[in-house]
């Protein structure tokens, strides 16, 4: 063990003195734990990635946090929840199986991939306990400290006798000797809501036994674990605990209750690092609010308590909890509330982080926006498609072979990459926008008040636009003729959309959501909304304008609200709608709206299931079912290119170059984003990545 504590707001030591840090920059200071030297204070928590093959660490995993250690940080850890006996799996799969012999060849190949770039590999072992499922994979019944249910993963527990106690200690020793063998730098338990941290918790632990009642007797199974892990680790290889240190619950564990066994655990020297965490995680809104705070909380939420937390401990504290910026990050390191950050969802959208940071080019990050896009889509960012794409996308762009001049129309979030991915790869780009600035549909999005941190996404592709001197033509709505003069040997069009509403008889007395976020002149009263699509764009729309006093009644297609829509985020969306009292009816889909003699409006709706008709009356409608493409200029210049507009789909999912075509015609001509369908953010900006990274 080694004493790091600092006295508050002073510079955290440095167990190491005698290598001299890189810069004055505290985040680049390194760190010595025991035998092991962190070259820098910037991490990545473990977190269940579900890029594994069969429960292995294979290729693609490999590869997603090889881009990390590429990019300068000091540690990251993978295999959230990996389950270290056979009845510890979950529903949907995405852990790590290291109940198996079968795991330590590929962690060698893991750890000689990520210690080849300097930095240090760290695995998660855990039994999840009562989160556990019972009806998927081995089909075996939770176990638990006591019996109960856990409302996310829905498995009813029953009562581990001393048999399964032993049982899984045993499992978690073997667990941590398969880490060993594999090279790695050490493991991590976790507590929280897994079984150590079920056993601590007075709202799970309801025994009456030597492992029951007192905190001595409810830490007693976590000490019998970590003494295992110490046996089968030895001295040398580091022993972190992500550690809760508030349950933020009346009967559950306090502040000082965790302080408490965490000196217990101190003093017995069986922990070597507390990477902390806050609240709980056994009900989505606690997991989405707590535990992996997005975008609805504000940044850094738990570092404060933390920093507290440290102040009462001689050991290396660990935290992350939506720290995505470096100012914060810095700052946390500077006035010693941490010793190692943890930037886990700002490496999926920029794995480069400490590079530029070391290049002084920290103004040049991409940035983690919040969104929750990753846990929807797995370690997929919102705006970095590279990421958890590794094998088949780069996340730093090469230089094409031979120059050539590429015109994007439209600068929104699928055109303003394509711009930039050119851009890199050393083209001549336009890029034509038809709005005062860039931005497109998002710079709507951003007008509500829970998704204003979505202009990240668009601020920083402006600002790497001007970095490469790409010509951007604000106020242009550019037509055939505008293209052309440009004498272009790559035309991408990328105009979005516009909102769909031809389909619907009596449109013509609707609103669009466009109409609503463009300006809230004329929006009171009552308000229905009708959401045909599930996404974003609907419920974040009938949020802004029940927070702007009207009286809101969403009616959707889909069987539950938001179903477009990451988890996390989901329970975020039904406690606001229920703080503003926003009514919601499932089910059922607009067919016709019409005006009455006294002004009034009645949309008519027929269930989904039933086919039954139900008229409701409002004094506005406003109307979602995503966009059609706004593609005329495309049509425009099919004939006159070369490829007609075709974009080779072997090639694009191929990862090469789209094929020559033999014509007169000198331009090839693409389209992307929502000028091809209705879908996301992330679609738009993969869509041009992809097609791009290989012009």
């Amino acid at each position: 063990m080694v004493s790091i504590q600092s006295p508050p707001g002073s510079e955290p030591a440095v167990s190491s003195p005698s290598v001299s840090p890189p810069s004055k920059d505290p985040l680049l200071q390194p760190l010595q734990i025991k035998t092991l030297r962190l070259r820098n204070r910037i991490m990545s928590t473990s977190h269940a990635s579900f890029m594994d093959d069969g429960g292995l660490p294979l290729e693609r995993y490999q590869r997603y946090h090889e881009e990390k250690a590429k990019g300068g940080l000091a540690l990251t850890m993978f295999g959230g929840s990996s389950m270290v006996d056979v009845d510890s799996s979950w529903g949907g799969g995405g852990q790590l199986n290291l109940a198996t012999d079968e795991i330590i060849p590929h962690f060698q190949n893991f750890s000689r991939r990520i210690h080849a770039h300097g930095a240090a590999l760290m695995c998660q072992i855990s039994h999840l306990g009562r989160r556990a499922d019972a009806t998927t994979l081995n089909w075996l019944p939770a176990v638990a400290p006591s019996r109960s249910r856990e409302t996310q993963h829905r498995a009813f527990s029953r009562e581990m006798d001393e048999h399964d106690i032993r049982r899984i200690v045993k499992a978690y020793g073997a667990a941590a000797g398969r880490c060993r063998e594999g090279g790695l730098d050490g493991v991590e338990t976790l507590t929280g809501g897994h079984l150590i941290g079920q056993f601590f918790s007075p709202r799970t632990n309801f025994r009456t036994d030597r492992f029951g009642g007192s905190v001595e007797n409810r830490v007693r199974f976590g000490l019998m674990v970590h003494e295992e892990i110490r046996r089968r680790l030895g001295d040398g290889m580091i022993l972190s605990m992500r550690f809760i240190i508030d349950e933020a619950d009346k009967d559950g564990l306090s502040f000082e209750d965790c302080l408490e066994i965490a000196r217990i655990f101190e003093r017995e020297g069986l922990v070597d690092v507390f990477n902390c965490i806050f609240g709980r995680m056994d009900t989505v809104i606690a997991l989405a609010e707590q535990n992996m705070p997005g975008m609805s909380q504000p940044l850094a939420p738990f570092l404060s308590q933390v920093g507290a937390f440290r102040q009462h401990t001689r050991l290396p504290v660990f935290h992350a909890a939506r720290i995505t910026d470096i100012a914060t990050a810095r700052y946390a390191i500077r006035e010693g509330l941490l010793d190692m950050v943890a930037m886990t969802r700002a490496h999926m959208a920029d794995p480069q982080i400490v590079n530029k940071l070391m290049r002084g080019e920290e103004e040049r990050i991409r940035p983690c926006v919040g969104a929750s896009y990753c846990m929807h889509k797995k370690v997929n960012c919102i705006h970095n498609p590279a990421s958890g794409r590794e094998t088949i996308l780069p996340q730093i762009i090469e230089t094409a072979a031979k120059k050539r001049r590429v015109v994007v129309v439209g600068g929104g979030p699928a055109g303003l990459e394509a711009a930039r991915v050119c851009a890199e790869r050393g083209h001549d780009v336009v890029l034509f926008e038809a709005g005062s600035q860039p931005g497109g549909q998002l710079l709507l999005a951003c007008r509500v008040s829970s998704r204003r941190d979505l202009v990240g996404i668009i601020d920083w592709r402006v600002s790497e636009l001007e970095r490469l001197k790409v010509d951007v033509r604000c106020d242009t709505y550019a037509e055939t003729d505008d293209v052309l003069a440009e004498n272009p040997d790559v035309v991408i069009v990328a105009t979005g959309g516009l909102p769909d509403t031809d389909w619907l008889d009596g449109a013509e007395h609707c609103q669009s959501i466009w109409d609503v976020l463009s300006t809230m002149a004329g929006h009171s009263g009552d308000v229905i909304l009708y959401d045909g699509t599930g996404r974003h764009e609907g419920i974040s729309t009938a949020l802004h304008l029940a927070e702007h006093g009207c009286s809101v009644h969403l009616v959707t297609i889909d069987d539950s609200l938001a179903q477009e829509i990451e988890y996390s985020t989901r329970a975020v969306y039904r406690k606001q709608f229920k703080k503003r009292d926003i009514a919601v009816t499932l089910d059922h889909h607009l067919i016709k709206v019409s005006r009455d003699n006294s002004n009034s409006l009645t949309a008519t709706f027929r269930h989904e299931l039933t086919g039954d008709l139900l008229d409701m009356r409002a004094s506005q409608i406003v109307v979602e079912r995503g966009t059609t493409p706004l593609d005329e200029v495309f049509h425009d210049l099919k004939e006159k290119s070369s490829n007609q507009g075709v974009t080779d789909q072997d090639a694009l999912l191929a990862g090469v170059g789209q094929p020559l075509r033999e014509s007169e015609a000198k331009f090839e001509l693409h389209r992307i984003g929502d000028a091809v369908a209705s879908r996301n953010v992330h679609a738009a900006i993969y869509d041009a990545l992809r097609l791009c990274m290989v012009l």
